[in-house]
């Protein structure tokens, strides 16, 4: 499956969950450089919005993977 090129190669996902400042603008087509890596948004990011303890805002949460091989 997937000839000669795809023999002998395994794919490595490396995924990171990411906390952005708040009101951060992320889509799911974003990149990230994350470690040296450019890596890519999965998913739809979520807002933590306002604490009702504290009433300061939370961050902006996504997923973010690299793929290889």
């Amino acid at each position: 499956m997937g000839g000669d090129q795809q023999q002998a190669r395994d794919t490595v996902i490396v995924g990171f969950t990411v906390y952005a400042p708040p009101d951060t603008d992320v889509l799911t087509t974003d990149q990230f450089r994350i470690r040296g890596q450019v890596c890519e948004v999965t998913g739809e990011p979520g807002d933590w919005h306002q604490s009702p303890f504290t009433g300061t805002r939370g961050p902006v949460q996504f997923a973010a993977d690299r793929v290889t091989g």
